[in-house]
């Protein structure tokens, strides 16, 4: 998901055969949404790079994926050193102020299809919008999908998607299955140009990955969601729905070109599927959020969830990449926010943007 303030062309039009998609239903019914609405923003870093070379998060944080284990809360996150991403692990007991602990998941061995990096997609773990977000142990392992780009540097090329899994408690003896588990597809469809991360869910005594796929490998490009389904069962194995993308960009509008960084969870309360996505319309990238009873075919808020945030401000360039988790009453959702950097040490340190994740929640933080 490529997210830097220096598009080239990026008005620039191009007749695309493989973007013909669904249309975009959008559900006028504004009351279907105000459960899912987080208006409160912290306005501060919970994690943040370090600045520092040589660091695996120097210039930039990313990606935040939150689970419970025994009483704590733990996130994964990715770092960006300049060459690639590296998964790392903190922890937390209230959700705002976190511990980092260190890389779990390095980059891959010299030859190796992930040897640039190894960036979370996501865990295995409950997926009850308002459940307890514990891990699931199948055959005895926790499971972790992850994606890889084959070239140094900001997401360079099409990533892959892996599997690893661990039966250390403390998360940090991995085994990885050595080669990709899903890969983009042919040129000319429209996922053909890359893939980025996946989401896989428990569903019906199975399993649904829900993706993130782009229709060019160079800009322009749009990205969309699409759906695969388990050829036998297993992780290992995947097959794409035939009717994808079944989450695309709409015609117009703040979600036009790119509709994707799907987090699909359950809402226990009404038995609908909820799918929270980032939109970018060339200029900034702002959360969304749709709705669904089938997982399949989603009605989306016409307006987005959390948008881009004033001059100056954190997210003033981008709100993106959701990860949403209730507690104590209140619902949180996590996203990285990018602002340009503003003096000339920022710049000497982080680049032209600082990538840090936050936080906004459905009730006022507290001053």
């Amino acid at each position: 998901m490529f997210f830097k303030c220096y598009f080239k062309n990026r008005n620039k039009k191009t007749e695309d055969p493989a973007m013909s998609h669904p249309t975009v239903q959008y559900e006028k019914n504004a009351e279907l949404f105000a459960d899912n609405q987080t208006p409160y923003k912290l306005n501060r870093p919970i994690l943040a790079p370090s600045g520092t070379p040589g660091d695996f998060d120097a210039l930039g944080v990313d990606n935040m994926r939150i689970f419970r284990h025994k009483g704590w809360f733990y996130a994964t996150y990715i770092g960006f050193d300049g060459v690639g991403y590296q998964t790392a692990l903190a922890v937390s007991d209230d959700l705002l102020n976190w511990q980092k602990l260190g890389v779990i998941f390095p980059r891959g061995s010299a030859n190796a299809w992930d040897r640039v990096g190894r960036a979370v997609s996501c865990w295995l773990h409950d997926i009850d919008l308002y459940g307890n977000r514990e891990l699931i142990s199948k055959d005895g392992k926790y499971w972790m999908f992850y994606h890889a780009y084959p070239d140094k540097g900001y997401e360079g090329g099409s990533a892959a998607n892996g599997l690893a899994w661990t039966e250390d408690d403390t998360f940090r003896d991995w085994h990885f299955l050595g080669k990709p588990v899903f890969e983009k597809a042919p040129e000319g469809e429209w996922d053909g140009g890359g893939l980025y991360s996946v989401w896989v869910i428990p569903f019906e005594n199975s399993w649904r990955m829900y993706y993130n796929g782009k229709n060019n490998l160079r800009w322009p490009w749009k990205e969309q969601s699409g759906l695969a389904l388990p050829e036998d069962g297993t992780l290992t194995r995947w097959r794409r729905y035939e009717h994808n993308p079944v989450h695309p960009v709409s015609g117009s509008g703040w979600d036009s070109v790119f509709a994707c960084g799907q987090h699909v969870l359950r809402d226990s309360r009404n038995g609908r599927w909820v799918l929270f996505f980032c939109g970018f319309d060339g200029k900034h990238a702002q959360e969304g959020v749709s709705i669904s009873d089938d997982g399949i075919h989603w009605r989306r808020s016409p307006e987005p969830l959390i948008r881009n945030g004033a001059p100056g401000s954190l997210d003033s360039m981008h709100a993106h990449k959701p990860c949403v988790i209730y507690h104590n009453g209140a619902l949180y959702h996590f996203y990285c926010a990018v602002r340009p950097t503003e003096t000339e040490e920022e710049r000497r340190r982080f680049g032209k943007e600082f990538r840090c994740l936050t936080v906004a929640r459905s009730t006022p933080f507290e001053p």
